[in-house]
């Protein structure tokens, strides 16, 4: 019997009905001869619920605690699931992440996953069980427990198929696969049929939703194949997978795979720094201390002979990051500080960008004929990243997929 691993996102399991459905899905892959573990995240919006009582509650919370709170979610699941799959006449028993023997470091909210013993999981699938797994969940080697941050049920059931050698992970959402652009934006956008690890990465990275990023990294360096579809229908999904599968199957990535939005950002500009050596490293390690990524960056001297930085991080970091360059401003004597939160960031994500000039002069062509202004120009071998104001967003986009025809591209199925 072939071992597949399933996941099953908040939104399928957000009422009893849903659940019943899941559970009918879980059946049917049984009884195609397979030994089966279902990952679920919580129910419906259960873990926003959880993060809006702690705020309502406090500014300060402890991490260990929230992840104590949070952890309820997947719980809820796994014993309604387990439930219906029993009363459906089904052997099943639900595990939660320190049952599974998910084992982490101890940083709580955006826990890594350090190993996991399987061996309980052995022993309940040769007795024939369907394991119901608590997804987004571990516990730390001093039994604490810990969550795996955003999506982090993705990285569970893809780190689960490594760790049992399987080399095949099947994610069920509200969606039917990885579309060219986000549908809800540009009706015209089409489902992928097939990508590579690298570029769902990249799209991850940049502010497509539908898998979390560390779930793609694991599953390229175990070589898991992730299967990407909706729980309620029956239309084909996306597969991601390494590029000699994708050759083997005699496939090829279109040269521009899909446009992206990020709009989590928020721009920094500190503008009259005194040039002088070590000035912009001095607040960068400031940052860095204080936990602050920093995603697109730029640097320049001006005619006064002054340094200039504009970067951007995330909105969540954003009231830190204010506390952190008001202490450096005046000791590094910072004239200027502007916060930008209004801003957008767009990635054009394809395979050898960064070698043609011709797709780089063909988005730059195209935003200027549409009268949208850009900055902060970022660009790797298979992504074109820049910023624009937020209410340029829709035209951006829509006009991108345009120009590079990809409502056509995409119309196959598997």
């Amino acid at each position: 019997m072939s071992l597949v691993v399933m996941k099953f996102g908040g939104s399928s399991l957000s009422t009893l009905e849903k659940m019943k459905h899941v559970a009918n899905i879980i059946i049917n892959r049984k009884e195609q001869k397979n030994k089966i573990i279902a990952v679920v995240s919580a129910p419906g919006d259960k873990t926003d619920e959880l993060v809006t009582m702690i705020k309502s509650l406090t500014e300060k919370p402890s991490r260990r605690e929230v992840d104590v709170l949070l952890t309820t979610g997947e719980m809820i699941s796994i014993a309604l699931l387990t439930m219906t799959l029993c009363n459906l006449g089904e052997k099943a028993i639900s595990m939660t992440g320190y049952q599974a023997g998910i084992v982490s470091d101890s940083n709580y909210t955006h826990a890594k996953i350090k190993k996991i013993n399987v061996d309980k999981i052995n022993e309940y699938l040769e007795k024939d069980n369907i394991i119901i797994v608590a997804g987004f969940q571990g516990v730390d080697i001093n039994g604490n427990l810990t969550t795996l941050g955003r999506g982090g049920s993705d990285l569970t059931a893809v780190a689960l198929a490594a760790s049992l050698c399987s080399n095949y992970c099947e994610i069920y959402s509200d969606v039917d696969g990885v579309y060219t652009t986000d549908p809800r934006l540009v009706k015209k956008a089409r489902k992928i049929d097939f990508l590579s690890y690298d570029t769902m990465i990249e799209m991850s990275e940049t502010g497509a939703q539908v898998l979390q990023l560390r779930s793609i990294e694991v599953a390229k360096k175990y070589n898991v194949s992730i299967y990407a579809k909706s729980t309620f229908n029956e239309n084909s999904g996306t597969l991601i997978t390494n590029v000699k599968e994708l050759r083997r199957k005699k496939m090829e990535e279109p040269f521009i795979s899909g446009i992206t939005f990020d709009k989590s950002q928020v721009k920094f500009s500190l503008f009259g720094l005194p040039n002088i050596s070590g000035i912009i490293a001095k607040i960068l390690v400031t940052l860095a201390r204080g936990n602050i990524i920093i995603d697109l960056i730029s640097q320049f001297i001006n005619s006064n002979n002054e340094n200039n930085i504009v970067f951007t991080v995330n909105k969540n970091d954003m009231l830190k990051t204010k506390q952190e360059l008001k202490i450096l401003m005046k000791e590094l004597q910072i004239k200027t500080m502007l916060v930008n939160d209004k801003i957008v960031k767009i990635s054009i994500i394809g395979l050898g960008i960064k070698s043609d000039p011709n797709i780089i002069a063909r988005i730059f062509s195209m935003m200027y004929e549409k009268d949208i202004d850009f900055e902060m120009i970022s660009t790797s071998d298979i992504r074109v990243s820049f910023i624009v104001n937020e209410i340029n967003m829709q035209r951006a986009v829509e006009s991108l997929h345009n120009e590079f025809k990809l409502s056509k591209i995409y119309n196959k199925t598997i």
